[in-house]
């Protein structure tokens, strides 16, 4: 174990079965780009771990595509600064109780012990991507390719902020598919939670060039026939803390 990696773990409190401890973490997610479709709610059911049902705004479940960077992660208090690329695969759901979250198919990240972490320490479905980001005035190109374990899986795109900020207010589709302050994963045969915080996203509407997108495949999704739709958020710093069982 290099000390790098030793340094980090040490820093994290751990309770029973490796699940991380109180200590939290805090980032700050820049250049995201939601690109998001519309698909018949049956098709998101079938694949949700018991517990957990479809959210849907206006009577539609929704895939989401979200490539960012991920800068500064540390725990409180310990200056780490680990920054990588990620992109991830997710839907909307609630639990029994009705609390609203994300559920993750898969996120690719450009950092092996960002994997290693994430794996271990939130049991979320990480894979190891070797992922380029780079910038054209404000158009963002984000380019991934997963290495590793793992069905193979490309993406390739280029997007752009275009008009004012959004007012994303309670009950518009903007909100229901960006505030959500809760992920839920299915690690070792149990469902477990975890909460994030952070501001608001500053959003704008975008422009999107998709060249490749290989997430709907490796995941068991046909090509949902809507036309996706694209929304942008230039930075927001985020605080995690630990998962829990559902």
């Amino acid at each position: 174990m290099s000390k790098r990696l030793a340094t980090l773990i040490s820093s994290m409190s751990t309770g029973d079965h490796g699940i991380a401890g109180p200590a939290l973490l805090s980032m700050v997610w820049r250049d995201a780009l939601f690109a998001h479709w519309a698909v018949p709610p049956e098709r998101i059911r079938a694949t949700l771990p018991d517990g957990l049902s479809v959210d849907t705004y206006d009577g539609q479940a929704y895939l989401g595509v979200v490539p960012f960077v991920m800068e500064d992660i540390s725990p409180t208090g310990v200056p780490f600064g680990l920054s990588f690329g990620e992109l991830n695969l997710r839907t909307y759901v609630t639990d029994e109780t009705g609390t609203p979250g994300v559920y993750f198919y898969n996120l690719d990240a450009a950092d092996r012990l960002g994997v290693y972490l994430a794996r271990g320490l939130f049991q979320l479905p990480y894979y190891r991507a070797e992922i380029d980001v780079s910038r054209d005035g404000q158009a963002v190109n984000f380019r991934s390719r997963r290495v590793g374990d793992g069905a193979p899986a490309a993406f390739d795109a280029t997007y752009e902020p275009v008009g004012p900020r959004l007012d994303a207010d309670p009950g518009s589709r903007p909100h229901f598919l960006t505030e959500r302050y809760r992920f839920y994963t299915d690690g070792r045969g149990e469902l477990f939670y975890g909460d994030i915080e952070h501001p608001s996203w500053p959003l704008t509407e975008a422009e999107g060039e998709l060249r490749e997108n290989d997430l709907f495949r490796v995941n068991g999704f046909e090509e949902p026939d809507a036309e996706p739709f694209f929304y942008y958020a230039p930075r927001t710093s985020v605080t995690a803390g630990r998962i829990h069982r559902v």
